[in-house]
């Protein structure tokens, strides 16, 4: 059943400062952009909220460019413009991956980086990119700016250190040195959600990310370490079945997931040798 959205009410910024000006001034208000979670939501009847704010007219939101080594994408940044982008394409070629296996065109063009990030869902594609990566989350609040590595970001399913008066404005990502490598294991290849999707950087320190496995994405520690301490896989996959958690729910089960994790860790080891 749809929600009847005449009770909402919906206010549309100019500006940043005027942004995190209705979210002090107006608790609850649920920030908005390409709103493909929000409206499935919705459609579904469920209430995110009742008072929305458009964040759509925030042009230096969607920049990305580079600031000395870091690669820095803005919030409101698109699929479609991850996909573009000269600086992804050469710093961060798994989050096109990533990025060209969210949703279809439709969905491409209108969901955000900001809004994988903020939706919180331990499926998010992009998600375990910026796990390996070691990215941070740059967000704007009253205080003004401050950064938190993307691995301390989450506290638990759908939940994260963001604050209600504040908007994540940018992801920054550090050099990432090694072999890329991106799967995502569905019932489609896209337009459909993950039943596991997994992100990997082998180089000098190999590093490892899953995502629909556990409450939250998953860096995989004790699996790195068991392959960075010299460990062989069979040491990495008795690692990797003690730290995730699958469930079983509508897309999978906890078994096929454990299969599959299992499965990309050891494709992911054998491909980048």
């Amino acid at each position: 059943m749809r929600t009847a959205t005449a009770p909402f009410t919906l206010r549309r910024a100019r500006t940043l400062e005027g942004a995190l000006k209705i979210l002090r001034e107006e608790p609850g208000t649920v920030p908005i952009a390409g709103c493909t979670d929000v409206y499935v939501a919705l459609e579904f009847g469920g209430t995110p909220g009742t008072g929305y704010l458009d964040l759509t007219p925030l042009a230096s939101l969607r920049r990305i460019t580079t600031s000395g080594e870091r690669l820095v994408i803005g919030a409101l940044a698109t699929y479609t413009e991850l996909q573009k982008s000269r600086f992804v394409r050469a710093r961060l070629p798994m989050l096109v991956e990533a990025a060209r296996l969210v949703g279809g065109a439709q969905i491409q063009n209108m969901g955000t980086v900001g809004g994988n990030l903020a939706n919180a869902s331990p499926a998010g594609d992009t998600l375990p990119v910026f796990a390996v990566a070691d990215a941070d989350v740059v967000l704007a609040g009253p205080d003004g700016e401050r950064r938190v590595p993307f691995n301390a970001f989450y506290t638990g399913y759908r939940a994260s250190v963001r604050r209600p008066d504040e908007l994540i404005v940018a992801v920054e990502v550090p050099p990432v040195i090694g072999k890329q490598w991106f799967r995502k294991v569905g019932t489609r290849a896209a337009q459909a959600i993950s039943k596991v999707v997994f992100a990997g950087v082998r180089g000098l320190e190999t590093k490892l990310a899953l995502g629909s496995v556990a409450p939250t994405v998953l860096r995989l520690t004790r699996t790195e370490q068991a392959l960075n301490g010299g460990g062989g896989i069979g040491d990495a996959l008795r690692a990797l079945e003690g730290e995730i958690k699958p469930i079983d729910d509508l897309r999978s089960t906890a078994e096929y997931r454990r299969s599959v994790s299992a499965n990309l860790v050891r494709q992911f080891w054998s491909e980048t040798a």
